[in-house]
């Protein structure tokens, strides 16, 4: 049996990737699916030739401690693809080790799909001629993308953005709030400090103090907290209850969060929760991103929004009594801040395209392993 070659390096890339491992076995059941993921992947019947939880790792600094954990790996996938046992390689984000795989791919005779592409339009725009150069096809998630990516020689799709599939799982607000142990008329706050190490470590201590802040202001608010499978998080450092694996139900129970940007900005959107968006970095990673982030915003709701529709605290801003100051109109109901934001969050939701992303980038997929 041929074999689809999926490699995801990350807690995320490994949850879309999954979607598509069980979209593509529907429709080609003759194909054998192997890479690097995670759980979510394994259960989908992919057969992981590495874990993607050794792999991830956040900024230009803290990756060169990977370097030789990835050669080892990028040698071992570069044999691999040129034994002639591969039908087609599937790269899912992580730009910096897929981008080596993808051409060596390429090299080999491999068609190429890279699902969820590099984010060029924030920095790397000089990667667009290499991923014309060495990519087959391209399913991008975000909609501006397939014009800009298509208007430099490459053929991209827009599938619209995966975590619309997701919205069958969600919980209305009061099953949310039922299987979280909160009250109907509790004012709920939501912390979402990372699902890497690295994001604890420098978000959480600013993100429990923020809400303890909030906390004597308004007696009485409940407070949790929402725990990557990823990560572990010190109950010395976070008296608040933990919530793993549910960002989703938490998003629903809340009546505001404080997230990391990235993604989970866009789970705050397709669920409907008022925000304010905080990241951290180390200093010489912040530096470095100074000088080649090309766009105003971090967090992806804003960046689809194309204006600040949830407040941004970065690096030396990341202040809690600001944040605590932003996120209080956001937990009343009635507040027109959050009126406001709730219909600009409804109309980013309604941008990111409509659900069944895995199902058209497995048709790809089948298409190119034909």
């Amino acid at each position: 049996m041929r074999e689809v070659l999926i490699i995801a390096g990350e807690a995320s890339g490994d949850l879309h990737a999954s979607g598509l491992a069980t979209a593509l076995k529907r429709v080609r059941p003759d194909l054998t699916l192997a890479g690097v993921g995670g759980a979510r992947m394994e259960a989908a019947g992919v057969t992981l030739l590495e874990r993607s939880d050794r792999m991830a790792v956040m900024g230009f600094v803290e990756v060169i401690r990977q370097v030789p954990r990835h050669y080892a790996l990028l040698s071992s996938l570069k044999r691999r693809l040129r034994s002639g046992q591969v039908a087609l390689l599937v790269v899912i984000d992580y730009p910096g080790f897929n981008m080596k795989l993808a051409a060596a791919a390429a090299a080999a005779g491999v068609p190429v799909l890279y699902y969820i592409t590099p984010q060029v339009w924030a920095w790397g725009a000089g990667r667009l001629a290499e991923l014309a150069r060495i990519v087959t096809r391209a399913a991008t998630i975000l909609p501006f993308e397939e014009s800009l990516l298509r208007s430099h020689g490459i053929n991209a799709t827009f599938v619209g953005h995966p975590l619309l599939d997701r919205i069958d799982e969600m919980p209305d607000r009061a099953e949310a709030r039922r299987v979280l142990g909160l009250g109907e008329n509790d004012n709920v706050l939501a912390l979402f400090p990372g699902s890497r190490a690295q994001e604890i470590e420098r978000h959480l201590d600013a993100f429990v103090r923020t809400a303890q802040i909030l906390e004597r202001a308004r007696p009485g608010l409940r407070v949790v907290v929402s725990a990557a499978p990823t990560v572990t998080i010190d109950p010395s450092r976070c008296p608040y209850p933990r919530v793993p694996s549910a960002s989703f139900t938490v998003f629903r129970a809340a009546d505001a969060a404080l997230c990391k940007s990235g993604t989970t900005t866009l789970e705050a959107a397709v669920a409907g929760c008022p925000l304010a968006v905080a990241y951290k970095t180390s200093p010489w990673t912040y530096a470095i991103a100074r000088r080649v982030v090309k766009i105003p915003h971090i967090g992806l709701v804003n960046v689809v929004a194309g204006r600040e529709v949830a407040r941004e605290f970065v690096q030396h801003a990341v202040v809690p009594e600001r944040i605590a100051e932003t996120l209080a109109p956001l937990l009343t109901p009635g507040d027109p801040g959050r009126t406001s934001m709730l219909d600009e969050l409804a109309e980013v939701r309604s941008r990111l395209g409509t659900p069944g992303a895995a199902e058209r980038v497995a048709a790809i997929a089948s298409e190119l392993a034909a």
